[in-house]
């Protein structure tokens, strides 16, 4: 009997359980509404099975028929292949736009990682001005939409909103922390402001996580040993 007529998903998403890039195949995964298992590892200590299927030895890694792929984008091209519905444009020039954004999405995580590894103040604060400048971008490219709408593209939600409902949950923690509302992260920016609200709000992008992922994050964030660390450290003392 196959695991399919055994009633067990066929897919496994191997994930470590912080990885923005997990969460992007997991947010696929449900909206397609695919059945599949998590196998959670510590990046920290990564099994040797987990690098026997992992060439770069990064999560996220699905497994699939007895097979694995590696690379997020990757990842969610084949779920797009493979499961309806549809989450890129119709029209090659849209979906190429679409993929150059997601891209850029990927570029906001980076410089999300610099914001938090921050060393010092004045550090964190020029990594703050370069997130800025990066919705500054997003507000302006929400404004070219074609059609009104809650999600990138408007209406319809699509591999954008897919990219940026990791990249804007890092900001429900990072918004709480002393000090970080008077960098102006988010003023003048409506759009985005709704658009994370929007995305929030999906039932795929909040099911892409676990319960404990608050907590994992600030646990994180704190033993980072950055100046961030510290602001966190000073409102625990």
């Amino acid at each position: 009997m196959s695991a399919a007529e055994a009633g067990a998903p066929a897919l496994t998403l191997v994930s470590h359980a912080l990885c923005p890039y997990v969460q992007r195949v997991a947010i696929v995964l449900h909206e397609k509404g695919l059945a599949f298992e998590r196998r959670t590892i510590d990046l920290a200590r990564k099994p040797d099975w987990f690098l026997a299927i992992s060439p770069l030895g990064k999560t996220p890694v699905l497994q699939v028929q007895g097979q694995s792929l590696f690379e997020s984008a990757v990842i969610c091209e084949y779920l797009e292949e493979v499961a309806m519905p549809v989450l890129h444009p119709s029209d090659p020039l849209q979906r190429a736009r679409h993929r150059a954004w997601m891209e850029f999405g990927s570029a906001v995580l980076n410089t999300i990682g610099g914001f938090y590894a921050a060393p010092d103040e004045a550090a964190l604060q020029a990594r703050a001005q370069d997130l800025r400048s990066r919705f500054v971008q997003l507000e302006e490219a929400l404004g070219q939409r074609s059609a009104p709408g809650q999600y990138f593209a408007g209406p319809d939600f699509g591999m954008v909103d897919v990219v940026f409902g990791p990249v804007f949950r890092y900001f429900d923690i990072f918004d709480t922390l002393p000090g970080v509302d008077d960098l102006g992260l988010w003023q003048g920016l409506p759009q985005v402001q709704q658009w994370r609200a929007a995305l929030a709000a999906r039932p795929s992008v909040q099911q892409a996580v676990g319960a404990d992922y608050a907590e994992g994050l600030r646990a994180f964030l704190l033993a980072r040993g950055s100046a961030l660390s510290r602001r966190m450290q000073a409102v625990a003392a």
